[in-house]
């Protein structure tokens, strides 16, 4: 059975914000008129600054998101270039304990259940520092990484993960392939979102794919990101927010089909989806499919009304949060940050906090350490100096890891510290 999409993919490149053309959906190329919510203008959200940086022009670009009418693709408009964005990367993804472990049980489950062994080819798009590869080389099944980020790739490389240092698409999988190189499984975890030229990476992806191969997806879902007020991972290197509907759609329009999807916790609410060739009816479409396509369908996907309410609740939480540091502040208390995730640039920004509200923010990754946050330019330090400065507030910026932050970090209880949780809504944590 092969769900029809309705929709014809396009192999132009958006254009959106030429004022020529205008803006167009980078996946239907209906014209693009419905906003959700203007975050300003905004630096990328990665572009963690150097100290000899802090007194030269820090670009800044706007950060509107908006919601295609007729497929129902939520998008920013694309103002940067993916190798401006990628090709030198700040975050790696093995600092994440949860993370990792969630790797770990992907892992533990797909090898049994596609049959992968030392006779298989396991690809994955955007591979970062190899936190995942590593695990099925471990069981001996073959690997091959991709990854644009030069850095990140060479951290793989040390892990003895092999890794192509490029930017995937069409083009990239025909080369691959032509040298007779396919994957059983490949791989894209929280890639989806990442690419301006949707309808070429999905292509590739189908020619990446051996016949009876099969492909694993993992993106936030929109579901979850508007229903929990997630508007922090809204930042320019996320160019696309997918429903579980619209992305059946995506990959439906390039031959693709997905048979069977898993609503997972991962960043704030993620979906893994499994896909399959539209020809290959070895597997067949789970009953979850059509449980979560039902469940977006009531909760009204396809309605603008939802986005416009998204939009107001997020100018409220603004309010709320300003609020409450505010009244801090008056009170004489002393805030500092924990993280330094991309998701913490677009809600300081927005809000305009800067050191007049923070003080510092720690992380663990010394790829940050040292260099201060775009935009605010709060200072990134090791966790160390929270024992040595004792603050009264920790504001979580890495929500989605708040119960592991929270049992890392339950010294702080010992002077009186309590955390500040800012997502859904602000909450603090004694």
């Amino acid at each position: 059975m092969q769900a029809s999409s309705g929709f014809e993919p396009t192999t132009e490149r958006q254009a959106s914000g030429g004022a020529a053309e205008g803006r167009r959906c980078r996946f239907c190329r209906a014209a693009l008129s419905h906003l959700v919510v203007d975050l300003g203008c905004q630096p990328l959200a990665n572009a963690y600054l150097a100290p000899e940086d802090l007194d030269r022009m820090e670009p800044f670009y706007p950060l509107r998101l908006f919601v295609c009418d007729r497929c129902f693709l939520v998008q920013l408009e694309d103002y940067v270039t993916p190798e401006a964005l990628f090709s030198n990367y700040a975050y790696f993804s093995s600092y994440s304990d949860s993370w990792l472990e969630h790797c770990r049980a992907y892992v533990e489950a797909v090898v049994p259940r596609f049959g992968l062994d030392a006779t298989s080819r396991v690809i994955e798009v955007a591979s970062n520092d190899g936190y995942l590869l590593q695990y099925f080389r471990e069981k001996g099944v073959p690997v091959l990484g991709i990854e644009p980020a030069g850095n990140v790739a060479a951290a793989a490389a040390q892990r003895g993960v092999p890794t192509l240092v490029r930017f995937f698409g069409r083009e990239a999988a025909a080369a691959l392939a032509a040298e007779g190189v396919q994957a059983d499984l490949l791989i894209g975890n929280n890639v989806l979102a990442h690419v301006p030229a949707l309808n070429d990476f999905v292509a590739g992806l189908k020619v990446a794919l051996k016949p009876q191969g099969v492909l694993t997806m993992e993106f936030p879902h929109l579901l979850r990101l508007m229903e929990e007020n997630q508007f922090d991972t809204i930042y320019h290197e996320h160019f696309s927010y997918f429903s579980f509907t619209t992305a059946r759609d995506v990959f439906a329009a390039h031959g693709l089909t997905v048979f069977d999807v898993e609503q997972i916790p991962t960043h704030g609410g993620s979906l893994r989806v499994y896909v399959r060739h539209a020809a290959d009816q070895s597997k067949p479409i789970e009953a979850r499919v059509v449980s979560v396509l039902q469940e977006e369908e009531r909760w009204g996907v396809r309605h603008l009304g939802r986005y416009h309410a998204f939009g107001e609740q997020v100018k409220a939480t603004k309010r709320r949060l300003l609020e409450f540091l505010i009244r801090a502040k008056d009170a004489g208390r002393t805030i500092a940050a924990y993280g330094a995730p991309a998701k913490g640039n677009t809600l300081l920004n927005y809000c305009g906090v800067r050191t007049d509200f923070i003080d510092y923010t720690v992380d663990r990754s010394p790829h940050k350490q040292g260099r201060y946050l775009p935009g605010s330019h709060i200072p990134v330090h090791s966790p160390q100096r929270i024992s040595e400065t004792r603050p009264d507030y920790l504001l979580i910026l890495p929500w989605n890891l708040k119960d592991e932050i929270i049992q890392q970090l339950g010294f702080v209880r010992a002077w009186g510290c309590a955390f500040i949780v800012p997502i859904p809504e602000v909450q603090v944590v004694l």
